[in-house]
């Protein structure tokens, strides 16, 4: 058993190079923005909104996806896996986030995430999130994952966003 144990580890290890080398190479460029996204990350920001990427996907090959798509300058922060594995989870990842602003209420936290583990993170956490519909989750994943909000478009994720900041 122990050597079937010490063998697949060795596979597994060898599977995330090889995923890991494809996507800095090609994988990470190979997405698309939603479209209004740059509008509202541009309209957050000039309401003084704090911007923080909650990923689960190593931090440094983040950090170049927000560049390449020229959104870096609308984020804060970005916090995401590290390279030695750990701070894969997303609960650990929002919970590495509300440590680093202490003194800012859980109220004035919102996770918007399209996969369940985000919600799950939230949740895990005391947040509200926003479930939204046009990522890679399902309507039912993320229904089942109880999110505050569930959003179809990039417009109604503005009107909960900006909306109450309208006075």
């Amino acid at each position: 058993m122990l050597n079937t144990t010490i063998w697949m580890r060795k596979i597994r290890k060898k599977a995330i190079d090889f995923y890991r080398e494809r996507f800095k190479e090609v994988g990470m460029f190979e997405n698309e923005l939603y479209s209004h996204i740059p509008l509202l990350l541009k309209s957050l920001k000039e309401l003084n909104f704090t911007l923080v990427v909650a990923t689960s996907k190593p931090t440094v090959f983040s950090e170049k996806v927000l560049i390449h798509f020229n959104i870096d300058q609308y984020f804060d922060l970005v916090v995401g896996s590290n390279l030695d594995g750990t701070r894969t989870a997303k609960t650990e990842v929002i919970q590495y986030i509300l440590d680093m602003h202490n003194g800012h209420k859980l109220d004035d936290f919102i996770m918007i995430g399209d996969k369940k583990h985000d919600i799950i993170g939230a949740n895990n956490n005391g947040i509200d999130s926003i479930g939204v519909t046009y990522g890679y989750g399902s309507y039912e994943e993320l229904t089942h994952s109880n999110p505050t909000y569930i959003v179809q478009s990039v417009d109604q994720l503005k009107d909960i966003l900006i909306g109450s900041q309208v006075k």
